[in-house]
Protein backbone atom coordinates (compact mmCIF):
# COMPACT_ATOMS: atom_id res chain seq x y z
CA UNK A 1 0.00 0.00 0.00
CA UNK A 2 2.83 2.21 0.94
CA UNK A 3 4.59 1.79 -2.41
CA UNK A 4 1.77 2.42 -4.41
CA UNK A 5 0.89 6.15 -2.60
CA UNK A 6 4.42 7.13 -3.34
CA UNK A 7 3.70 5.84 -7.10
CA UNK A 8 0.99 7.70 -7.06
CA UNK A 9 2.36 10.98 -5.15
CA UNK A 10 4.78 10.49 -7.92
CA UNK A 11 2.98 10.54 -10.30
CA UNK A 12 0.43 13.49 -9.72
CA UNK A 13 3.72 15.67 -8.68
CA UNK A 14 5.80 15.16 -12.52
CA UNK A 15 1.76 15.86 -14.07
CA UNK A 16 1.33 19.00 -11.95
CA UNK A 17 1.23 22.36 -13.79
CA UNK A 18 3.25 24.11 -11.02
CA UNK A 19 5.81 26.47 -11.90
CA UNK A 20 8.73 28.19 -10.25
CA UNK A 21 8.12 31.95 -9.51
CA UNK A 22 11.51 32.17 -11.00
CA UNK A 23 11.80 32.39 -14.26
CA UNK A 24 13.90 29.04 -15.86
CA UNK A 25 14.04 30.93 -19.68
CA UNK A 26 13.03 34.38 -20.65
CA UNK A 27 11.44 33.52 -23.69
CA UNK A 28 9.26 31.36 -22.37
CA UNK A 29 8.08 33.01 -19.58
CA UNK A 30 8.60 36.85 -21.03
CA UNK A 31 4.78 37.91 -22.05
CA UNK A 32 5.93 40.39 -24.78
CA UNK A 33 5.56 39.29 -28.85
CA UNK A 34 6.01 42.62 -30.38
CA UNK A 35 8.58 44.28 -28.53
CA UNK A 36 8.23 48.50 -28.39
CA UNK A 37 5.60 48.90 -30.76
CA UNK A 38 3.24 49.97 -28.65
CA UNK A 39 1.63 50.21 -24.83
CA UNK A 40 0.28 47.42 -24.07
CA UNK A 41 -1.20 48.59 -20.40
CA UNK A 42 -5.06 47.89 -19.84
CA UNK A 43 -7.43 50.35 -19.27
CA UNK A 44 -9.40 48.79 -16.43
CA UNK A 45 -7.77 49.24 -13.21
CA UNK A 46 -7.04 46.41 -10.90
CA UNK A 47 -10.48 46.24 -9.41
CA UNK A 48 -11.90 42.75 -11.45
CA UNK A 49 -8.57 41.15 -10.46
CA UNK A 50 -9.53 40.37 -7.31
CA UNK A 51 -10.72 37.04 -6.98
CA UNK A 52 -11.09 35.56 -3.63
CA UNK A 53 -11.35 36.47 0.05
CA UNK A 54 -12.48 39.34 2.85
CA UNK A 55 -9.97 41.48 1.66
CA UNK A 56 -7.57 40.66 4.48
CA UNK A 57 -3.95 39.38 4.65
CA UNK A 58 -4.71 35.45 3.39
CA UNK A 59 -7.07 36.87 0.88
CA UNK A 60 -6.04 36.63 -3.03
CA UNK A 61 -6.46 40.78 -4.54
CA UNK A 62 -5.16 39.67 -7.71
CA UNK A 63 -2.56 41.96 -7.63
CA UNK A 64 0.71 40.69 -8.18
CA UNK A 65 3.40 43.34 -7.88
CA UNK A 66 6.94 44.18 -8.15
CA UNK A 67 8.16 46.98 -6.10
CA UNK A 68 11.73 48.35 -7.28
CA UNK A 69 13.13 49.95 -4.14
CA UNK A 70 11.01 48.40 -1.53
CA UNK A 71 13.75 48.31 0.74
CA UNK A 72 13.72 51.81 1.36
CA UNK A 73 12.22 54.21 3.30
CA UNK A 74 8.78 54.39 1.46
CA UNK A 75 9.02 50.52 0.11
CA UNK A 76 8.59 49.27 3.73
CA UNK A 77 5.00 51.02 4.62
CA UNK A 78 3.99 50.42 0.65
CA UNK A 79 4.98 46.76 0.70
CA UNK A 80 2.85 46.47 3.84
CA UNK A 81 -0.25 47.78 3.13
CA UNK A 82 -0.49 46.06 -0.03
CA UNK A 83 0.39 42.77 1.44
CA UNK A 84 -2.45 43.47 3.66
CA UNK A 85 -4.68 42.86 1.51
CA UNK A 86 -3.62 39.56 -0.20
CA UNK A 87 -1.26 40.65 -3.04
CA UNK A 88 1.97 39.23 -3.66
CA UNK A 89 5.13 41.19 -3.73
CA UNK A 90 8.27 40.64 -5.59
CA UNK A 91 11.03 42.28 -3.70
CA UNK A 92 13.88 43.22 -6.20
CA UNK A 93 17.16 43.87 -4.39
CA UNK A 94 20.96 44.03 -4.96
CA UNK A 95 22.57 44.17 -1.51
CA UNK A 96 22.96 41.83 0.83
CA UNK A 97 20.33 38.94 1.61
CA UNK A 98 19.49 40.79 4.63
CA UNK A 99 18.43 43.46 2.74
CA UNK A 100 14.56 42.62 2.56
CA UNK A 101 14.32 40.24 5.71
CA UNK A 102 11.88 42.75 7.26
CA UNK A 103 9.39 43.00 4.61
CA UNK A 104 8.69 39.00 4.49
CA UNK A 105 6.85 39.24 8.15
CA UNK A 106 4.56 41.84 6.29
CA UNK A 107 2.47 39.15 4.08
CA UNK A 108 0.80 35.84 4.08
CA UNK A 109 3.63 33.07 3.99
CA UNK A 110 4.80 32.77 0.46
CA UNK A 111 3.36 36.01 -0.74
CA UNK A 112 6.41 38.33 -0.25
CA UNK A 113 9.21 37.06 -2.61
CA UNK A 114 13.01 38.36 -2.68
CA UNK A 115 14.59 38.80 -5.70
CA UNK A 116 18.16 39.56 -6.09
CA UNK A 117 18.72 41.61 -9.35
CA UNK A 118 20.92 43.99 -11.21
CA UNK A 119 19.27 47.22 -12.23
CA UNK A 120 21.84 47.80 -14.94
CA UNK A 121 21.33 43.93 -16.28
CA UNK A 122 18.16 44.22 -18.45
CA UNK A 123 17.54 40.54 -18.49
CA UNK A 124 17.95 40.90 -14.63
CA UNK A 125 15.15 43.41 -14.09
CA UNK A 126 13.26 41.49 -17.01
CA UNK A 127 13.61 38.20 -14.79
CA UNK A 128 12.09 39.99 -11.61
CA UNK A 129 9.28 41.83 -13.62
CA UNK A 130 8.08 38.89 -15.82
CA UNK A 131 5.21 37.13 -13.34
CA UNK A 132 3.87 40.85 -12.25
CA UNK A 133 1.05 42.52 -13.39
CA UNK A 134 1.63 45.89 -11.46
CA UNK A 135 4.89 47.51 -11.77
CA UNK A 136 6.10 50.24 -8.78
CA UNK A 137 8.95 52.14 -9.39
CA UNK A 138 10.01 53.68 -5.75
CA UNK A 139 14.13 54.27 -7.19
CA UNK A 140 15.53 57.35 -6.21
CA UNK A 141 18.37 58.61 -4.51
CA UNK A 142 18.73 62.26 -2.56
CA UNK A 143 22.65 63.03 -3.13
CA UNK A 144 25.06 61.10 -5.36
CA UNK A 145 27.88 58.38 -4.92
CA UNK A 146 31.14 57.20 -6.43
CA UNK A 147 28.94 54.35 -8.48
CA UNK A 148 25.00 56.09 -8.77
CA UNK A 149 24.58 59.69 -10.34
CA UNK A 150 21.37 61.94 -10.12
CA UNK A 151 20.79 60.85 -13.72
CA UNK A 152 21.42 57.17 -13.77
CA UNK A 153 19.33 56.64 -10.52
CA UNK A 154 16.37 59.18 -11.22
CA UNK A 155 16.04 58.79 -14.93
CA UNK A 156 17.89 56.24 -16.89
CA UNK A 157 16.68 53.50 -14.60
CA UNK A 158 13.21 54.68 -14.42
CA UNK A 159 13.34 54.74 -18.28
CA UNK A 160 14.36 51.35 -18.65
CA UNK A 161 11.76 50.08 -16.19
CA UNK A 162 8.81 51.86 -18.54
CA UNK A 163 10.55 50.28 -21.57
CA UNK A 164 10.55 47.08 -20.15
CA UNK A 165 7.05 47.30 -19.02
CA UNK A 166 6.07 48.15 -22.06
CA UNK A 167 7.32 45.13 -23.52
CA UNK A 168 5.87 42.62 -21.35
CA UNK A 169 2.44 42.31 -22.66
CA UNK A 170 0.97 41.78 -18.91
CA UNK A 171 1.09 44.77 -16.75
CA UNK A 172 -1.84 46.71 -16.04
CA UNK A 173 -0.82 49.03 -14.23
CA UNK A 174 2.60 51.26 -13.86
CA UNK A 175 3.31 53.99 -11.40
CA UNK A 176 6.18 56.16 -10.70
CA UNK A 177 7.04 57.88 -7.73
CA UNK A 178 8.86 61.48 -8.02
CA UNK A 179 9.13 63.90 -6.07
CA UNK A 180 7.39 67.13 -5.45
CA UNK A 181 8.61 70.40 -6.99
CA UNK A 182 10.19 68.15 -10.27
CA UNK A 183 11.12 70.18 -12.69
CA UNK A 184 13.72 70.86 -15.62
CA UNK A 185 13.91 74.48 -14.25
CA UNK A 186 14.87 73.31 -10.82
CA UNK A 187 18.31 74.78 -9.51
CA UNK A 188 18.39 71.02 -8.03
CA UNK A 189 20.10 68.39 -9.98
CA UNK A 190 17.92 65.65 -8.43
CA UNK A 191 14.76 67.48 -9.06
CA UNK A 192 15.68 67.92 -12.91
CA UNK A 193 16.63 63.92 -12.98
CA UNK A 194 13.31 63.09 -11.14
CA UNK A 195 11.53 65.49 -14.34
CA UNK A 196 13.58 63.41 -16.78
CA UNK A 197 12.37 60.55 -15.32
CA UNK A 198 8.65 61.50 -15.43
CA UNK A 199 9.44 62.55 -19.20
CA UNK A 200 10.62 59.10 -19.99
CA UNK A 201 8.22 57.21 -18.07
CA UNK A 202 5.05 59.01 -20.20
CA UNK A 203 7.08 58.90 -23.48
CA UNK A 204 6.79 55.11 -23.15
CA UNK A 205 3.35 54.43 -21.10
CA UNK A 206 1.17 57.34 -21.41
CA UNK A 207 -1.53 55.63 -19.02
CA UNK A 208 1.28 55.66 -16.14
CA UNK A 209 0.41 57.29 -12.69
CA UNK A 210 2.72 59.51 -11.40
CA UNK A 211 2.83 60.48 -7.73
CA UNK A 212 4.80 63.21 -6.52
CA UNK A 213 4.97 63.27 -2.82
CA UNK A 214 6.56 66.11 -0.49
CA UNK A 215 9.20 66.06 2.25
CA UNK A 216 7.86 62.59 3.93
CA UNK A 217 7.54 62.57 8.14
CA UNK A 218 8.15 59.35 9.56
CA UNK A 219 9.76 56.94 11.36
CA UNK A 220 13.33 56.11 8.78
CA UNK A 221 12.74 59.66 7.74
CA UNK A 222 15.47 61.81 6.46
CA UNK A 223 15.05 65.48 8.06
CA UNK A 224 13.57 64.91 11.06
CA UNK A 225 15.97 62.16 12.39
CA UNK A 226 19.19 64.08 11.20
CA UNK A 227 18.30 67.06 12.88
CA UNK A 228 17.02 65.83 16.32
CA UNK A 229 20.81 63.92 16.37
CA UNK A 230 22.32 66.90 15.46
CA UNK A 231 20.46 68.87 17.88
CA UNK A 232 21.33 66.10 20.28
CA UNK A 233 24.80 65.94 19.76
CA UNK A 234 25.72 69.67 19.60
CA UNK A 235 23.11 71.37 21.38
CA UNK A 236 21.83 73.25 18.64
CA UNK A 237 20.37 73.13 14.88
CA UNK A 238 21.65 74.63 11.69
CA UNK A 239 19.05 77.05 10.07
CA UNK A 240 20.06 76.85 6.16
CA UNK A 241 18.49 80.30 4.98
CA UNK A 242 17.13 82.03 7.88
CA UNK A 243 14.44 78.28 7.59
CA UNK A 244 12.16 80.96 5.85
CA UNK A 245 11.94 78.09 3.23
CA UNK A 246 7.83 76.62 2.83
CA UNK A 247 7.72 73.20 2.76
CA UNK A 248 4.48 70.76 3.01
CA UNK A 249 5.61 67.75 4.64
CA UNK A 250 3.67 64.61 4.16
CA UNK A 251 3.09 61.05 6.50
CA UNK A 252 4.86 58.35 4.50
CA UNK A 253 2.12 56.09 5.50
CA UNK A 254 0.13 58.18 3.51
CA UNK A 255 1.60 58.20 0.39
CA UNK A 256 1.61 54.63 0.34
CA UNK A 257 -1.94 54.28 1.08
CA UNK A 258 -1.99 57.40 -1.87
CA UNK A 259 -0.65 54.37 -4.07
CA UNK A 260 -2.69 51.21 -3.14
CA UNK A 261 -6.08 53.65 -3.37
CA UNK A 262 -4.57 54.15 -7.00
CA UNK A 263 -4.34 50.63 -7.72
CA UNK A 264 -7.90 49.96 -6.43
CA UNK A 265 -9.67 52.13 -8.68
CA UNK A 266 -10.76 51.09 -11.92
CA UNK A 267 -8.56 53.01 -14.28
CA UNK A 268 -9.51 56.70 -12.82
CA UNK A 269 -6.08 57.79 -11.88
CA UNK A 270 -4.08 55.81 -15.29
CA UNK A 271 -2.02 59.01 -17.21
CA UNK A 272 -2.42 61.39 -14.43
CA UNK A 273 0.11 63.22 -12.05
CA UNK A 274 -0.52 63.24 -7.99
CA UNK A 275 1.04 65.98 -5.92
CA UNK A 276 0.81 64.35 -2.18
CA UNK A 277 1.67 67.06 0.36
CA UNK A 278 0.40 66.79 3.85
CA UNK A 279 -2.66 68.93 5.42
CA UNK A 280 -0.42 71.81 6.35
CA UNK A 281 1.96 73.89 5.11
CA UNK A 282 5.61 75.03 7.30
CA UNK A 283 8.62 77.06 7.16
CA UNK A 284 11.90 74.90 8.41
CA UNK A 285 11.72 76.58 11.02
CA UNK A 286 8.30 76.12 12.32
CA UNK A 287 9.22 72.20 11.48
CA UNK A 288 12.13 72.57 13.62
CA UNK A 289 9.94 74.01 16.52
CA UNK A 290 7.94 70.89 16.33
CA UNK A 291 10.72 68.65 16.52
CA UNK A 292 12.49 70.67 19.73
CA UNK A 293 8.98 70.76 21.22
CA UNK A 294 9.32 66.50 20.89
CA UNK A 295 12.75 65.50 21.97
CA UNK A 296 12.08 67.97 25.02
CA UNK A 297 14.94 70.39 24.05
CA UNK A 298 15.45 74.61 24.50
CA UNK A 299 15.28 75.17 20.73
CA UNK A 300 18.62 76.93 19.94
CA UNK A 301 19.39 77.56 16.34
CA UNK A 302 22.56 78.96 13.95
CA UNK A 303 21.43 80.90 11.07
CA UNK A 304 23.63 79.22 7.97
CA UNK A 305 22.92 81.78 5.00
CA UNK A 306 22.76 79.94 1.76
CA UNK A 307 26.14 80.83 0.14
CA UNK A 308 28.09 79.90 2.98
CA UNK A 309 25.86 76.65 3.47
CA UNK A 310 26.50 75.86 -0.19
CA UNK A 311 30.67 76.18 0.63
CA UNK A 312 30.48 74.03 3.59
CA UNK A 313 28.36 71.04 1.27
CA UNK A 314 30.78 71.81 -1.62
CA UNK A 315 34.29 69.64 -0.54
CA UNK A 316 32.11 66.76 -0.91
CA UNK A 317 30.70 66.98 -4.06
CA UNK A 318 34.18 68.33 -5.37
CA UNK A 319 35.93 64.71 -4.19
CA UNK A 320 33.19 62.33 -5.16
CA UNK A 321 34.73 61.42 -8.15
CA UNK A 322 38.30 62.32 -6.85
CA UNK A 323 39.45 60.33 -4.29
CA UNK A 324 39.49 56.36 -4.08
CA UNK A 325 37.50 55.84 -0.73
CA UNK A 326 33.64 56.22 -0.43
CA UNK A 327 32.66 59.72 0.47
CA UNK A 328 30.77 60.50 3.80
CA UNK A 329 26.87 60.27 3.16
CA UNK A 330 25.25 64.04 3.34
CA UNK A 331 22.49 64.59 6.12
CA UNK A 332 21.98 68.15 6.51
CA UNK A 333 24.84 70.06 4.58
CA UNK A 334 23.95 68.22 1.53
CA UNK A 335 24.75 70.68 -1.14
CA UNK A 336 21.86 69.59 -4.07
CA UNK A 337 18.70 69.79 -1.34
CA UNK A 338 20.47 73.22 -0.09
CA UNK A 339 20.32 74.10 -3.62
CA UNK A 340 16.51 72.76 -3.54
CA UNK A 341 15.50 75.06 -0.46
CA UNK A 342 16.50 77.88 -2.61
CA UNK A 343 12.16 77.68 -3.58
CA UNK A 344 9.78 76.81 -1.74
CA UNK A 345 8.51 73.51 -2.05
CA UNK A 346 4.32 73.17 -1.71
CA UNK A 347 1.43 71.72 -3.35
CA UNK A 348 -0.04 73.33 -6.65
CA UNK A 349 -3.50 75.04 -6.94
CA UNK A 350 -4.65 72.76 -9.53
CA UNK A 351 -3.32 69.67 -8.45
CA UNK A 352 -4.56 66.13 -7.85
CA UNK A 353 -3.97 65.85 -4.41
CA UNK A 354 -5.28 63.05 -1.80
CA UNK A 355 -8.54 64.26 -2.10
CA UNK A 356 -8.92 63.03 -5.60
CA UNK A 357 -7.83 59.37 -4.12
CA UNK A 358 -10.62 60.25 -1.74
CA UNK A 359 -8.31 60.11 1.22
CA UNK A 360 -7.49 62.45 4.17
CA UNK A 361 -3.74 63.04 5.28
CA UNK A 362 -2.71 62.89 8.91
CA UNK A 363 -1.70 65.82 10.55
CA UNK A 364 2.17 65.90 10.71
CA UNK A 365 1.78 67.36 14.53
CA UNK A 366 0.59 64.61 16.76
CA UNK A 367 1.37 60.94 15.93
CA UNK A 368 3.74 60.97 12.57
CA UNK A 369 6.67 62.54 14.37
CA UNK A 370 6.04 60.85 17.79
CA UNK A 371 9.21 59.06 16.98
CA UNK A 372 11.52 61.09 18.34
CA UNK A 373 10.65 60.43 21.57
CA UNK A 374 13.92 58.07 21.38
CA UNK A 375 15.92 61.51 21.64
CA UNK A 376 14.84 62.47 24.68
CA UNK A 377 17.83 61.86 27.04
CA UNK A 378 15.97 61.34 30.26
CA UNK A 379 13.49 58.22 28.16
CA UNK A 380 10.33 58.17 25.94
CA UNK A 381 8.73 59.86 28.91
CA UNK A 382 10.83 62.70 30.06
CA UNK A 383 9.28 65.62 30.52
CA UNK A 384 6.49 64.91 29.83
CA UNK A 385 3.07 64.68 32.04
CA UNK A 386 1.02 61.51 32.85
CA UNK A 387 -1.68 62.76 30.24
CA UNK A 388 0.95 63.68 27.50
CA UNK A 389 2.72 59.97 28.01
CA UNK A 390 2.73 57.36 25.20
CA UNK A 391 1.63 53.91 26.13
CA UNK A 392 2.70 50.95 23.77
CA UNK A 393 -1.01 50.66 23.38
CA UNK A 394 -1.07 53.79 21.52
CA UNK A 395 0.28 52.64 18.48
CA UNK A 396 -1.26 51.05 15.56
Amino acid sequence: MQAITRKLGHQSFKHSSFKSLHPLSDDHYYGYVNPRFASNIATGGTGPLVRKGTGGRSSVSGIVATVFGATGFLGRYLVQQLAKMGSQVLVPFRGSEDSPRHLKLMGDLGQIVPMKYDPRDENSVKAVMAKANVVINLIGREYETRNYSFEEVNHHMAEQLAMIAKEHGGIMRFIQVSCLGASPASSSRMLRAKAAGEEAVTRELPEATIMRPAVMIGTEDRILNPWAFFAKKYGFLPLIGGGSTKIQPVFVADVAAAIVSSLKDNGTSMGKVYELGGPDVYTMHELAELMFDMIREWPRYVNVPFPIAKAISSPREFLLNKVPAPMPVPTIFNLDAIQALATDNIVSKDALTFKDLELAPHKVKGYPIEFLIQYRKGGPNYGSTVSERVSPESYP
